[in-house]
């Protein structure tokens, strides 16, 4: 029944069963947080589904009259100003593509048609949840973004260094940014998910179980950019002269292998150096050290997606590699850094929907959502629709169109004709031999807003994935997830989430569940699909499966003080150098020291801001002079005391015990620690870090 108020005016306001407070100037005005309330759109219009955008048949494409879709993304499209909504936080670099072989086979794009040629690329790689002014090793999702520059237009591969993503349909991707971003009534916590609502959303988000595996795993605390995988996360289309259609998935491999720190490690880097992702790829491009990544896809048809254990258009899934084999196509080179970080890096803009002729998309609906969404975000973020006319955003093919005027236009067409058909042959003209062609897929189907039954599996993979992964990986998993639940005050939100691990690996919802005090075990939660315990482990899924076969783009942080061996040191240095890594030498004093034979060592940083979390590994070469007046020196206790608790490889001399005595650390205490005093200390050493790190020492450390 309808009521009334009184509106300053004397004149009655009807109100539909809607609570009205007063403001101070004597308005009315809605509170909106009724829990009783039914979901509207912006007008008013009544929601009866929120969960499914609007698609021709189960597993068809979305529907452009979806109206409540399209507003609540241009809504989120727009809610930020100036800085990216998600993956604010960014730093990109210059390069190239080089295609190893034809692939005319399958496609007709012309990057792919000659061998060894190369194609001018942009990179940028990001976090998600952070402001731009948020930290590098935050717990997140990594954008990893290449822009191609193809003869056949801008060719974005806009990706993750993560293969799955939260949701299933991007709808869902305004709740899932609100959730995970800073609690609106509050503004914290910057750059976490470690808090109520995030994992709130997830809790009662089962199709986002196997991208919290993931999360929570060591990919969302990478090393550094260049020993991370990028994945284009969704299924695409290959399309031949013929159009002939084959579905492919996209995958970076870093030429150094994968590497990740430790959370506690994460913690003090970012109070040490914020910029650390930043600083290492400026640092590997400047010094000539160029980071290198191979594309390999993976390729199938129609039959091997009609008999495949899962839907191939559902993003929260993948094809194990082991099932089907990535294959080598090119490898893509980072050798310039921009020359002006905010005119490329902070106003590149990147679209899923520009692909050259020979790609094509899938049903995908998070990638359909992508498609819509990305448009919307660049007018909003660049002010402009001439966005294309900044140069890190324009073809470097030639281009015509009709496009012409509104702010900031650069150019416009040139003569009497600016539309399409006219009387005096001007201007260019569509090419349906040439041009993008879509894949022509029969569709049927009712228009309907429901998921697919074949998406409603989402605990198998989950498991798959925690089964690949080595014993400290899931301990890693393991922790993160307590430290992080640990930070969500609301019981029932922690205990709701206990119930989905428990579908994962009972081990696992056991242990945390152990770990936060939680008294009464839940019972698993409901899963709409049984999930499978037959999916064998794969492990390409594990990092320390598929690390560096040598310490190759890695550092080593060497402390000297008076007196310390300056020949060692030389010797040391050649040895690391050799291997394609580098040495920096951290010392009391930014000036350096003394050496024992009266040269002078150059430092590079000195010892309260270099500590051993900015290294790989680190040497200790201190004099018995130097030990004793260090030990007195938190920070160079610190050092040690860090790089053995981060399971770091530690070469020292025998002189520098007074500062592992102080530090708590025992030179002979495991395999890690490598004494130079030897002939063939220097060559241990460095074989030795070619495991980066040593995990039989965690237990013993319990960080």
């Amino acid at each position: 029944m309808a009521k009334t108020a009184k509106r300053p005016s004397g004149k009655p306001a009807i109100i539909h069963d809607q609570k009205l407070v007063r403001g101070n100037g004597g308005e009315l005005h809605q509170i909106v947080g009724d829990d009783n309330a039914v979901l509207t759109t912006a007008q008013g219009g009544l929601v009866s589904d929120d969960q499914n955008s609007l698609r021709i048949g189960e597993r068809g494409p979305t529907v452009l009259e979806d109206f409540h879709f399209r507003e609540k993304i241009f809504h989120f499209d727009h809610e930020r100003i100036p800085e990216r909504v998600v993956h604010a936080r960014g730093y990109g670099a210059h390069g190239y593509f080089e295609t190893y072989d034809s692939l005319a086979k399958y496609t007709r794009a012309d990057i792919f048609q000659r061998a060894g040629e190369k194609t001018p690329a942009f990179v940028r790689f990001s976090t998600v949840a952070g402001s731009k002014g948020s930290f590098d090793l935050a717990r997140d999702v990594r954008g990893f973004a290449v822009k191609l520059y193809t003869k056949e237009g801008n060719w974005d591969i806009v990706g993750n260094n993560i293969p799955v993503f939260f949701i299933q349909d991007a709808i869902k991707f305004p709740d899932m940014v609100h959730a995970v971003k800073e609690e609106p009534d509050r503004a914290f916590p910057q750059a976490q998910s470690a808090h109520d609502n995030f994992w709130d959303f997830i809790s009662l988000t089962p199709e986002s179980m196997h991208m919290i595996m993931w999360v929570m795993s060591d990919r969302a605390i990478p090393r550094s950019f260049r020993f991370m995988e990028g994945f284009g996360v969704h299924t695409f289309r290959f399309l031949n002269a013929k159009d002939e259609s084959t579905f492919v998935k996209f995958h970076w491999k870093p030429k150094l292998g994968l590497q990740s720190v430790v959370w506690n490690e994460a913690v003090k880097i970012n109070g040490a150096d914020p910029d650390f992702h930043r600083r290492d790829l400026w640092q590997a491009i400047q010094s000539g050290k160029f980071p290198e990544w191979e594309l390999r896809v993976q390729l199938f048809d129609q039959a091997f997606a009609d008999n495949f254990a899962f839907d191939v258009l559902d993003p929260t899934k993948i094809i194990p590699e082991e099932e089907l084999e990535p294959i080598p196509v090119g490898r893509l080179v980072l050798d310039r850094m921009p020359d002006n970080f905010f005119a490329e890096t902070e106003q590149v803009a990147f679209m899923t929907q520009n692909v050259p002729p020979g790609v094509d998309f899938s049903n995908d609906p998070l990638l359909q959502g992508r498609n819509f969404s990305y448009l919307d975000t660049q007018l909003k973020r660049l002010g402009s629709a001439n966005f294309t006319h900044i140069p890190i955003n324009a073809p470097k093919c030639p281009f015509h169109h009709f496009q012409q005027d509104g702010h900031m236009a650069m150019r416009n067409p040139v003569g009497r004709a600016n539309y399409q058909p006219n009387s005096f042959g001007e201007g260019p003209r569509e090419s349906p031999q040439r041009g993008f062609r879509s894949f022509a897929d029969a569709e049927e189907g009712q228009k309907v807003r429901l998921r697919a039954e074949s998406f409603a599996d989402h605990y198998s993979q989950a498991r798959q994935f925690f089964n690949s992964q080595t014993p400290p990986e899931q301990r890693h998993i393991a922790m993160a997830l307590t430290f992080e639940l640990s930070k969500v005050e609301t019981p029932v939100i922690r205990e709701r989430m206990v119930s989905h691990l428990l579908n994962i690996d009972e081990g696992l919802g056991v242990t945390v569940a152990g770990k936060l005090g939680i008294q009464e075990m839940p019972k698993p939660a409901d899963a709409a699909v049984v999930p499978r315990d037959d999916l064998e482990p794969s492990p390409a899924l594990s990092i320390i499966e598929n690390g560096p076969d040598s310490f190759a783009g890695r550092k080593v942080g060497v402390l000297v003080g008076s007196g310390t061996d300056a020949a060692l040191l030389k010797k040391l240095q050649s040895a690391i150098e050799k291997e394609g890594a580098t040495m920096e030498v951290v010392a009391p004093k930014v000036g350096g020291v003394e050496a024992g034979d009266g040269s002078w060592i150059e430092a590079r940083h000195m010892i309260d801001g270099g500590p051993s979390v900015l290294f790989d590994a680190i040497a200790v070469l201190l004099s018995e002079e130097g030990a004793d007046r260090l030990a007195k020196e938190s920070a160079a206790r610190d050092f040690v005391a860090d790089a053995f608790a981060h399971l770091k490889f530690i070469a020292f001399v025998q002189s520098s015990s007074p500062l592992f005595v102080k530090a708590g650390v025992a030179t002979d205490a495991d395999e890690g620690l490598i004494s130079l005093d030897g002939v063939s200390g220097i060559n241990a050493f460095v074989q030795s870090c070619r495991r980066l790190r040593l995990w039989g020492r965690e237990p013993a450390v319990k960080l």
